[in-house]
């Protein structure tokens, strides 16, 4: 098949995965507690990435381990278990756009610590996107409550790990094979993830549950589907096309969750899809300033 009609496939099938995973979340949170579905979509993904990238991970090297210790924890662990908390009080679909911020972080982190360039269709964007974001958090807690709006800023929060994993992943283990990086990431975070897990009591409820069975059922999937298997379609969509196209999955998979949440019955003010329009509007300015700059480049050389 031609890579160009196979990237649409990948980006296809990346976009529903990640885009399922926050309808997962909501589910698992049924029967779990937010510590239960964070240790266990952990658990589950270590465990699958391990048995696939186990060759990878011993071939890497002692001095190359202290950046996935901290990429595995900033990159991983964190957004996980804040998005996991987050979930408790906004809908999957909310969680989604929030999660859609990253390229934005992702680029004002760049400029400010790590000597990335901003040019003015860039900061444009980022300008759109934060005020889309920052009316998306007011409308949410004024439609949901206040409570909401802690809630709403851990999804932000989570946004911003990923982004500062993406610069550092960049800058320090740009030369080391994807699948390594994320197999040896999660193989740090599986013993922390199990102490977790002890530790919030799991293993004295009542196992016979079944609603906490099909909690943990929902995160398995989340874990192996939306982690172990979504991170190999991304790391060979980066392979057969370019960062720009890539990137696309970040305003393809908040279309897929706010169809789950519809389908779920979740209920959207005006105002906050209003505000959702103008998250996913900045991003789509800052790749398309993104791919700009590459031609330009391209030209030049």
């Amino acid at each position: 098949m031609a890579a160009g009609k196979t990237k649409w496939i990948y980006l296809f099938v990346l976009s529903l995965i990640w885009g399922s995973s926050f309808i997962l979340i909501k589910k698992g949170l049924v029967g779990l507690s937010p510590l239960q579905v964070g240790a266990f979509r952990v658990i589950f993904a270590a465990l699958f990435l391990i048995l696939v990238g186990f060759k990878k991970i011993i071939k890497l090297k002692s001095a190359q381990w202290k950046w996935i210790v901290v990429s595995g924890f900033v990159g991983s662990f964190f957004p996980i278990f804040l998005f996991a908390f987050a979930e408790t009080k906004i809908s999957s679909g909310i969680a989604s756009i929030l999660n859609a911020v990253t390229p934005l972080m992702t680029l004002i982190l760049g400029f400010l610590f790590f000597q990335d360039k901003m040019n003015s269709n860039k900061a444009i964007g980022v300008l759109v996107g934060l005020i889309g974001t920052a009316g998306l958090i007011l409308s949410n807690a004024s439609f949901n409550g206040n409570e909401n709006y802690l809630n709403s800023i851990l999804g932000v929060l989570a946004a911003v790990c990923y982004a500062v994993n993406v610069n550092l992943l960049k800058k320090y283990l740009s030369g080391i094979p994807a699948v390594a990086v994320t197999s040896g990431c999660f193989a740090v975070l599986l013993v922390p993830a199990f102490l977790i897990l002890i530790w919030s009591g799991f293993f004295t409820e009542d196992l016979t549950n079944i609603e906490l069975q099909k909690s943990v059922g929902f995160i398995s999937i989340l874990g192996v589907l939306g982690t172990g298997v979504a991170m190999i379609l991304f790391n060979r969509l980066v392979q057969i096309t370019n960062p720009v196209f890539t990137s696309s999955v970040t305003y393809t998979m908040p279309i897929i969750a706010l169809g789950w949440g519809v389908m779920d019955d979740e209920v959207f003010s005006l105002n906050q899809l209003f505000f959702a329009m103008l998250v996913i509007i900045g991003v789509l300015i800052v790749n398309r300033a993104k791919a700009i700059s590459i031609k330009r480049k391209k030209r030049l050389a």
